[in-house]
């Protein structure tokens, strides 16, 4: 009920927006829904307590998902009706359409009720437990570097939840806590610090929900469609609570995402299941991921993801697909550090992903949404992204536009990482700068050894444009408003700016905050770098940029409407100096600009 209260809190504030707004003010997460019965070649109808034997076929009759699952062909529809489906590894290769009954509620849990406790001593209690996941964190991973804040005992993917309180693991009984358990691999035994006679206590016993994939499986071969899921609730599932699989299958240990491995044609992979729709679905605890998502033709609408480890959402290898009025919450759960978490990860080699309309939260360990690897024609529209380390990254892809998010309170706003052709128009930054950023990264000598051939070259990793955006600061605020940065090594080598256009774009802060006002590079300076105290510093020391940009020495609260209620649209009209180009106002929905930043002031 929290996780919907703030859902609902969330809605009612951006739908406050003006209707020129963007974000649009949703609905953001799942949509209550009353689910028709779909016309399909077969339906079947599930229950918790159903028998495995039953047809299914009837409302009065159900069988287990299970069973429907097993029987299911391309086309078939599976109903579940509402209550607790304790369940997992529910494998299939063929499109099924999985969602309620009318307005019921299913969940699916990982998780099995552990019983049988004995006391430990010290306040802590054991059980035997065999239904373990063991896992170990993936070779890159620096052990010297990050085992001090990351112990081992956290990549493995077991969960335990007192009450539904997750619990963070710990390296030994003596560590045990109310709010934390240990795992003994070796002698299978889980340990808790809450008396399990006055708690429910609830341990993980799957690690996956239900599980697309390219294999033959229950007599069948792949059909190459995706499946439909809708209306659901997945939680508490060890390791992954869906997958979609490409080629190929991937283990605990094993790097999931080299498909491909090297650059490759798109017509190549993301084909071995297209069209997969997922709608209305509550993803929670996952102890890696909510899901790894692969395959063409994709979309992935009015989802809620919370509570993850390293990625909520994960697509992979994929063409044209659509992510819209999600709201993603919470990654990095148990704090892994050195491990790149990303709340929505888009990733090798995708063309032509739409991040549009979304709600990204709470993300203080984690990056926002990362498109990384070889990734061609981003867009990243209209979204609200709050909280994160990095509210939009990009890095080692080629061309994206972004345009209409809000960035609050980010350690970057939006970031290009050795990427080319990253188009940033209309948006608004609070607290959270702007960066284009490139190194001599190669494939050479590479931990990721491939991955940086898939992007630009070193000497192509520019075309980068920044028009008629809205930056601005408090006055605690210290970073740089604005962050053009090459590595020092690069001096002397590329003498020119990775921006081929820079204009129109509107500087807030106090007079009173005195952090310097830009990074750039290359410039004269330390390192080929400039930091000027302002934009008149900045133009002079970089010439031609900003011909019509402006510095207003101002607070939030003058420029906005209400930033402590989150109320982003402008007090009065700042014209944009510059026309937004016809494509990116289709990309937003906007007949006309106006205004810099995201929300065009639409008058009294």
């Amino acid at each position: 009920m929290r996780f919907k209260a703030h859902l609902l809190a969330w809605t009612m504030i951006v739908s406050a927006t003006s209707a020129l707004a963007a974000p649009s003010g949703g609905p953001y997460g799942p949509v209550a829904t009353s689910y028709a019965i779909p016309k399909a070649p077969h339906v079947y109808y599930v229950a918790p307590d159903a028998k495995p034997d039953a047809a299914g076929t009837t409302l009065g009759a159900p069988t287990t998902l299970e069973t429907a699952v097993a029987k299911a062909v391309s086309g078939d529809a599976i109903i579940l009706r509402g209550g607790v489906y304790r369940t997992g590894s529910l494998t299939f290769n063929q499109k099924i359409i999985f969602q309620p009954y009318k307005n019921e509620h299913p969940v699916l849990k990982g998780t099995e009720i552990a019983h049988n406790w004995q006391p430990a001593g010290n306040g802590v209690w054991k059980t035997s437990w065999t239904k373990l996941f063991p896992a170990a964190p993936l070779a890159w991973w620096n052990r010297a570097h990050e085992e001090a804040a990351t112990p081992l005992h956290r990549f493995n993917n077991d969960m335990v939840f007192v009450d539904g309180e997750f619990l963070q693991s710990a390296g030994s009984p003596a560590e045990v806590n109310p709010h934390t358990y240990y795992i003994d691999y070796a002698a299978k035994e889980v340990y808790v610090g809450a008396d399990p006679a006055a708690h429910t206590v609830e341990i993980t016993a799957h690690d996956g929900a239900l599980i697309r994939t390219s294999q033959p499986v229950n007599g069948k071969v792949n059909d190459r469609k995706g499946p439909i899921i809708r209306g659901l609730t997945i939680t508490q599932y060890a390791r992954r609570c869906l997958e979609i699989e490409g080629k190929k299958q991937f283990g605990p240990n094993d790097e999931p995402t080299d498909e491909p491995v090297g650059k490759a044609d798109a017509a190549t992979y993301g084909k071995e299941a297209v069209g997969s729709v997922l709608e209305n679905n509550t993803i929670s605890y996952c102890s890696r991921v909510g899901g790894w998502f692969r395959g063409d033709h994709m979309t992935i609408r009015n989802n809620a993801f919370s509570d993850t480890s390293t990625e909520s959402i994960y697509v992979i290898g994929s063409t044209d697909v659509v992510i819209e009025k999600n709201i993603v919450r919470r990654n990095n759960i148990e704090k892994l550090t050195g491990y790149f978490p990303g709340a929505v990860k888009i990733f090798n080699q995708t063309h032509h992903v739409v991040f549009r309309d979304n709600v990204v939260l709470d993300n203080p360990n984690s990056n926002g949404v990362w498109y990384d690897v070889g990734n061609y024609e981003a867009e990243f529209v209209n979204n609200y992204v709050e909280g994160a380390q990095v509210g939009f990254f990009f890095e080692i892809s080629n061309s994206a536009t972004v345009a209409g998010n809000v960035f609050v309170n980010n350690g970057r706003g939006a970031w290009a990482l050795n990427s080319r052709n990253v188009h940033m128009y209309d948006n608004t930054f609070v607290n959270s700068p702007a960066s284009f950023s490139r190194n001599g990264r190669t494939p050479k000598g590479d931990v990721f050894s491939w991955h940086s051939s898939t992007g630009p070259d070193v000497d192509e990793r520019q075309g980068h444009i920044f028009v008629n955006n809205l930056v601005v600061a408090d006055a605690a605020y210290r970073e740089p408003l604005l962050q053009i940065e090459q590595s020092p090594d690069l001096c002397g080598k590329l003498t020119t700016s990775p921006l081929t256009a820079i204009d129109g774009n509107v500087y807030v802060r106090p007079a009173t905050n005195t952090a310097p006002f830009a990074s750039w590079s290359p410039a004269a300076g330390t390192d080929c770098t400039a930091k000027p105290a302002s934009l008149a510093d900045l133009k002079k020391a970089v010439p031609g940029i900003e011909a019509k940009g402006r510095q207003i020495d101002a607070a939030p609260a003058d420029v906005f409407k209400s930033p402590d209620l989150k109320r982003f649209e402008l007090v009065k009209p700042l014209p944009a100096a510059l026309p937004t180009p016809p494509a990116v106002l289709k990309m937003l929905g906007w007949k006309t600009g106006g205004t810099v930043g995201a929300y065009q002031h639409a008058g009294k």
